[in-house]
């Protein structure tokens, strides 16, 4: 396996930038309608992220990771996302689950060991928050860490685990013990190895195959300190609820950039075969690129201002209802506007997008366009930002 330096220095963002690329043309994309038609894990994809030691972009440099920021992590989300939605959605939520262990764990011995590892070994990561009986409340969990001295046992219904197969640890929320309050939780980090797993729902879906993300009574065992040593109410609004919502916008607009680049290719065909008329579908593709753009402007916005929240570690920041409401409007809009820009860029493309051989078949994109509205639901988030209008003081 290749160092993640080159001789004695670490790599430059732009060059992770190059390699990924590569990577995303040479392998993402020459795998992901097999991905696709299979519902199969991208297997070939990360295999090379390993090699190429991608899964720990953002470890911290003192730990022999890349220490990329979120604002430099996002990018590589959006390029991979333009060759497979799925494959870009797994490594987003891998890197969701490592941006909460080195935002909230390094304080801990044995997480900063663990993060050392994760750079050696290219740990993948998954997340267990979903449970039967409360659905995508994140903030409520009806399991809780059995505890014996220093070791616990857990239980969970969980009926979404993405990947969690082919995962080398699962960060898990519960309740802190089987007698706190459902809101009283911790982030525990359990490994698939010391785990049991019993399917209850499969993963047969229109799009998004590719994340494998089936149901599953998960039962783990382990130790106290794999609890992440921070309360996972400050981990869900500084970490896991913004890094999830502008890393899916990032690969959400790369698919929508793959598909306005199909639509191009297909009026740049019809001119060339009509030079003296430029086809009417010109104009379709300009309406369809300032969308790509307004997509953009507003992703880009909140990425700035998260980074900048970080930089400045403006940690009350995270508990204003303000910075929640924009943050939740980044998956809003995002996950809407995927779908009309794939929409657009199909009816520019024609019948051969529509089929699911041809070379600008855009099938792939309108499945997996649609299924980001539903990972948790629009109308859950847009209930959530209705209670917080109200509450909000004017800035």
């Amino acid at each position: 396996m290749s160092d993640s330096r080159q001789g004695s220095r670490f790599r430059t963002y732009t060059e992770i930038v190059e390699l990924v690329e590569t990577l995303g043309k040479g392998v993402v994309e020459q795998h992901a309608s097999d991905v696709d038609d299979k519902a199969r894990f991208p297997e070939e994809a990360f295999a090379a992220f390993k090699e190429a030691r991608l899964l720990s972009a953002m470890v911290p440099q003192s730990l022999g990771g890349d220490g990329l920021n979120i604002k430099q992590l996002c990018k590589l989300c959006e390029i991979l996302g333009q060759y497979c939605a799925s494959t870009a959605m797994v490594y987003a939520m891998h890197q969701i689950q490592v941006a909460c262990l080195v935002n909230h764990a390094l304080t801990s011995s044995y997480f900063q060991q663990y993060l050392a590892d994760l750079v050696e070994h290219q740990y993948l990561l998954a997340s267990a928050t979903t449970e039967l009986g409360i659905g995508g409340d994140l903030r409520s969990s009806i399991c809780g860490l059995e505890l014996e001295g220093d070791n616990f046992k857990l239980v969970k219904q969980a009926p979404v685990i993405s990947y969690a197969l082919n995962a080398d640890a699962i960060l898990v929320t519960c309740r802190a013990n089987t007698g706190a309050a459902a809101s009283d939780q911790v982030h525990v980090l359990v490994k698939t190895k010391e785990c049991e797993f019993e399917q209850i729902a499969g993963w047969d879906t229109l799009g998004f195959r590719g994340t494998c993300s089936s149901g599953y009574t998960l039962t783990a065992v382990g130790h106290v300190e794999q609890v992440i040593p921070a309360p996972f109410a400050t981990i869900l609004s500084k970490s896991m609820h913004p890094v999830s919502h502008v890393l899916w916008g990032s690969l959400w607009t790369g698919l929508a950039a793959s598909a306005v680049k199909k639509a191009r290719q297909a009026v740049r065909h019809a001119y060339r075969k009509n030079p003296d008329m430029p086809p009417v579908t010109s104009l379709r593709l300009s309406e369809v690129d300032e969308l790509l753009f307004s997509m953009r402007g507003g992703l880009y916005q909140s990425i700035e201002e998260y980074q900048g929240l970080l930089d400045g570690d403006c940690d009350d920041a995270f508990t204003n209802f303000g910075f929640s409401i924009r943050t939740n409007n980044v998956k809003l809009r995002c996950s809407e506007m995927v779908v009309d820009i794939v929409g657009k860029a199909l009816m520019i493309v024609g019948i051969m997008g529509y089929k699911n051989d041809s070379p600008v078949s855009l099938s792939r994109h309108i499945r997996d366009a649609y299924g980001a509205a539903l990972m948790v639901n629009n109308d859950r988030i847009r209930g959530h930002n209705a209670t917080m209008q109200i509450a909000m003081r004017d800035s």
